[in-house]
């Protein structure tokens, strides 16, 4: 994390309010500006306005997404306004961070059905009760070209090709549209709109959150501080979790499968998702990284305890022990679920008699494409009463399918009738 001056005469409970907001945090900028800011609030008696922008550009959220959201609520908790903005105007341009391309561009009904979902999932993590809603459709569509020029010369093309994926496509002779130029001019300004204090971000957006400071000051109004957290990594241990790289964990997946899913994480990972994923404070994340550094506590124990906590926060506590119970029965004794759902084979997926696997995966929602599916069978993620299948390219015979098991990974079961 960047270093951040404390001086020696701020008050013990703004020491503690830090103190308790730091952990978790990469980039605390500018130095020393954050503890100013709480000094501030305290003695002024006015919360501190923290702003999270968020896109729907899909309809689901996933706990890579919640770890910024606890940050927000770990403010809103100290009494400080959670101002989060749904970008339904800059989810039609596409933040291009990280990107070697444009994103597509989305429908204002994809938008506005993917922000009804993203706020009700939101609401998970947040006290939406005392969050201040907002979309910056509205204030950003009524911009008139005048205001949209003054809003373009706050910056130079220079300072944008300071930007990596910006500077590593120019220099790589790929397009960088003007559009995807407006991005953090369109993101800055949502600052501007709502006299924002703090921008929360990940690490991506650091670039975009420095970008409305500069704006802000462009304005005439007190720059922004800004905290960035890290992009969690997903259940391979290896890449950010993303929908597309199949690493996920959506929060609004079943108790059952968010268990499963989060036992599978390497052991390496337990620590950062306890810090990043629980709300648990520091003094308990500490205690379950020395238990487990002393031998104390089985990674397997220890990783069942963090999957039932998480189950709780997004579901109960009743369906965390359910969960468990599951699991228990199914892998760790190794056997069935009592209960196996049943589905009858599309018949469009039937052709001359046969039936190509990957299509019927596909076809009853166990794998999200053909690729997909082909993979997880070619890495034998696959079983057919319990025989494993590898060949992605074999054509099975409908009529004997009927009565089998079908099981994907180790928590999903689906019986063909």
């Amino acid at each position: 994390m960047d270093g951040e001056g404390m001086p020696p005469e701020i008050p013990a409970d703004v020491r503690d309010e830090y103190e308790e907001l730091l952990p978790g945090s990469v980039d605390v900028l500018p130095d020393g500006e954050l503890v100013r800011q709480l000094q501030r609030a305290r003695s002024e008696q006015r919360p501190l306005r923290v702003k999270l922008g968020v896109d729907p550009t899909a309809p689901d959220i996933h706990l890579g997404h919640t770890v910024v959201l606890r940050k927000l609520a770990q403010f809103q908790a100290f009494g400080h306004t959670a101002v989060l903005i749904i970008g339904d105007y800059t989810a039609k341009v596409g933040d291009p961070s990280g990107r070697s391309k444009s994103r597509p561009r989305l429908s204002d009904e994809e938008i506005n059905v993917n922000a009804a979902t993203y706020v009700e999932q939101a609401a998970k993590v947040l006290d939406m009760d005392k969050a201040e809603l907002v979309r910056n459709g509205d204030w950003l569509g009524p911009l008139r070209m005048n205001e949209v020029l003054n809003l373009t010369a706050t910056v130079t093309v220079a300072r944008m090709l300071e930007r990596d994926d910006f500077s590593r496509r120019y220099l790589a002779n790929e397009p960088v549209s003007m559009l995807e130029f407006m991005y953090p001019l369109l993101q800055g300004y949502d600052s501007v709109a709502v006299r924002a204090d703090i921008e929360l971000g990940g690490t991506d957006q650091k670039f975009n959150l420095l970008m409305g400071r500069t704006i802000m000051e462009a304005y005439g109004l007190t720059p922004q501080s800004i905290l960035t957290v890290p992009l969690l990594v997903g259940t391979d241990g290896e890449q950010k979790m993303s929908k597309s790289y199949g690493n996920y964990i959506g929060v609004s997946e079943s108790a059952e499968e968010m268990f499963g899913k989060v036992m599978s994480i390497p052991d390496s990972l337990m620590v950062t998702y306890w810090r990043l994923l629980t709300g648990a404070g520091k003094l308990e994340v500490q205690t379950v990284e020395r238990r487990l550094a002393e031998g104390g506590y089985h990674p397997a124990e220890a990783k069942r305890d963090l999957a039932e906590r998480l189950v709780t926060l997004y579901h109960s506590s009743g369906a965390a022990t359910a969960a468990r119970s599951h699991f228990d029965r199914v892998f760790k004794e190794r056997d069935r679920p009592e209960i196996i759902p049943e589905a009858s084979i599309p018949s469009e997926v039937i052709q001359n008699g046969s039936v190509w696997l990957p299509r019927l995966l596909t076809a009853l929602g166990l794998a999200s494409s053909n690729g997909e599916a082909k993979r997880l069978i070619e890495q034998g993620g696959v079983r057919l009463d319990d025989a494993v299948l590898q060949d992605a390219s074999a054509e099975l015979a409908a009529a004997e399918l009927a009565g089998s098991v079908l099981q994907v990974g180790k928590r999903r079961f689906l019986r063909l009738i």
